[in-house]
């Protein structure tokens, strides 16, 4: 299939909801925008390098078992976040890897917000099935 990489933008949910309420104003949430989200639809969730789940500060929610190609291992995973990827947004809780790791968009964000992979263009698309259009399924 060959490397998939997209803009994305993560928020604090904690931030977002703040702002929502009146309690923050809206330039001092925590977020960042990263250029090159590597697209992984053989991983779960979302990813993100310690000092980045640092930077937004995360809150600790638990402990999990992952595997990964260095076998399986306890992951520290973290809560929640707004992921916004071309236009399209979930809330998701964040696994914490390592600085040297990438930002790893995997398959639970990618169904949220309806976005597949075209594997002949290598890019992410609006899922065919829905007509390209962001749509739910709740059958």
């Amino acid at each position: 299939m060959g490397r998939v990489a997209v803009p994305a933008v993560v928020e604090s949910l904690e931030d977002v909801y703040r702002v929502h309420r009146g309690e923050m104003p809206a330039d001092q949430a925590r977020r960042f925008e990263v250029q090159e989200a590597l697209i992984d639809t053989g991983a779960t969730g979302l990813s993100l390098p310690r000092r980045l789940v640092q930077q937004l500060g995360l809150l600790p929610l638990r402990t999990r078992l992952a595997v990964t190609t260095a076998g399986v291992r306890e992951m520290p995973t973290f809560g929640a976040v707004r992921l916004t990827v071309q236009g399209r947004d979930c809330i998701c809780d964040v696994t914490e890897v390592d600085d040297a790791c990438p930002v790893l968009i995997g398959q639970v964000p990618l169904e949220l917000m309806d976005l597949v992979v075209d594997p002949g263009r290598r890019q992410l698309v609006g899922n065919p099935a829905h007509g390209g259009e962001h749509m739910m399924e709740l059958m």
